[in-house]
């Protein structure tokens, strides 16, 4: 007996003004207008798409003490646009980054909660910390937290706001208007929680919500991260795009989970991925080479140059050979709350291999980064595309893809016109939803209220 295909989920990902996006393009669109987003939720929505996914920015970053031009938008608050979202589709999940480093677990809870009614159950938290000072600096606690620290506090946030989704049953309101009783539990919504980093207690506001809470997803590579998905996580996002690292991620994630009395399905793994499609996978190459050219100007691989050498190079022709000098390595970096810093851990070590690099293959500084950067996920015609990313799926390399397009935010139609056909073809894909809530798109189980019964009886 064959065994069944496994259903390939799809997300959007608009990402707002970042190395990504080629925002001089002339097709590209305005990132803060309601307009833009609302035309990427509408392909994503036309095209079965699970659900659309925004990140979070909560500072603009700096270089050299300047606003980086490739991050001057910043990102409009999450809430709001998600909210809006929420009244011009139907179907489509709508996920937000909301950081559990900066805020607090009732006004997050409450937030979400107000979402998922509003959306008719399409709400998803994907839960974060933060790991530097410069973000810090905005609010009233600033500095940041150890690592460590980051994960407790993120996981007693998450328990935390789970107790207040779940302090309502959902079948407290009665609202009979003959006899004047609205609430048939006065108790509803009632909380008590003393931890280590939140010391609250109360009664929540919001009445159950379509999905009992909201869909629960995570993005970090590290143990920590890792293992806070496997224990609370219905869906991990991940870096790894190609085949052989997306399948050691996929096994090892999946692996953590029988610990926590979970089961596989239980947990998604959502890779991100970027595409170039054309009408061959030649002419595909070579858009996707003219939209590395784009994406890394002279001045945005000088900037990306200093990520690594921790010093002004600003006097360097881009065009020009990798600087002579080595990097500073000192702990105060010039490239402040840009994530790229961490990857970077032996700035040394990485500029001897760029050295190299450079000179074995006659490379300028663009070159460099060009080629060093990340590259596009997916290259290739619609048919090749459709089955690469099949392919993937099938041999659980990933459950699906959190598609990031170029342009924004015409970018997805081209995929959603020639790609998601081809899937829904192979019959790997969906042609119509089958369910109205977030989570019955990712096929995940609604929290069910045997739990809540029980608290409600003690």
């Amino acid at each position: 007996m064959s065994t069944p295909l496994k259903q390939i989920h799809l997300a959007a990902h608009f990402p707002g003004v970042n190395n990504t996006t080629v925002w001089s393009d002339p097709e590209a669109g305005s990132h803060i207008e309601f307009s833009s987003f609302a035309h990427f939720a509408r392909t994503a929505e036309r095209a079965k798409f699970d659900f659309l996914f925004l990140a979070e920015g909560l500072r603009l970053r700096e270089q050299g003490g300047k606003i980086y031009d490739l991050d001057v938008v910043g990102r409009p608050d999450t809430f709001t646009v998600l909210s809006a979202l929420a009244a011009v589709t139907d179907r489509l999940g709508l996920t937000g980054t909301i950081n559990s480093t900066f805020n607090e677990p009732y006004e997050v809870a409450r937030q979400f909660a107000s979402l998922d009614h509003l959306s008719g159950g399409r709400a998803a938290w994907n839960v974060v910390t933060s790991w530097d000072a410069f973000t810090g600096e905005n609010f009233r606690r600033g500095g940041f937290l150890p690592q460590d620290e980051r994960y407790s506090r993120a996981k007693e946030f998450l328990a935390t706001a789970t107790e207040l989704f779940d302090s309502w049953r959902g079948d407290e309101i009665v609202a009979d208007q003959a006899s004047g009783t609205f609430l048939g539990d006065a108790r509803a919504g009632a909380f008590a929680h003393r931890g280590q980093h939140f010391d609250i207690a109360g009664q929540f506001n919001v009445p159950r919500s379509p999905q009992g809470r909201p869909v629960i997803f995570q993005a970090g590579d590290s143990e920590e991260g890792r293992e806070f998905a496997a224990a609370a996580a219905d869906a991990i996002f991940s870096r790894y795009s190609t085949f052989k690292e997306g399948q050691a991620f996929y096994t090892d994630v999946k692996g953590r989970l029988a610990r926590h009395g979970r089961t596989r399905d239980q947990l998604l793994i959502l890779p991100a991925a970027t595409f170039v499609l054309g009408d061959t996978d030649a002419e595909a190459r070579e858009l996707a080479h003219e939209v590395r050219r784009q994406q890394v100007s002279g001045a945005t691989a000088i900037k990306h140059l200093e990520f690594v050498w921790n010093r002004d190079l600003s006097a360097y022709d881009p065009d020009g050979p990798l600087p002579d000098i080595d990097p500073d390595p000192g702990e105060h970096t010039i490239a402040r709350g840009r994530a790229q810093v961490r990857m970077y851990r032996d700035p040394l070590a990485v500029a001897r291999e760029w050295r190299e690099l450079a000179a074995a293959n006659k490379w300028s500084i663009r070159d460099l980064v060009i080629e060093t950067g990340n590259r596009q996920s997916f290259i290739g015609s619609p048919a090749t595309v459709a089955e690469t990313i099949n392919s993937f799926v099938q041999a659980d390399a990933s459950d699906g893809f959190i598609l990031v397009p170029h342009i924004t935010p015409g970018g997805l139609d081209v995929f959603a016109d020639t790609v998601v056909p081809l899937l829904q073809e192979r019959g790997v894909f969906r042609t119509e939803y089958e369910g109205t809530t977030l989570r019955d798109h990712l096929g995940l189980a609604h929290p069910g209220t045997e739990a809540h019964r029980e608290r409600a009886a003690s």
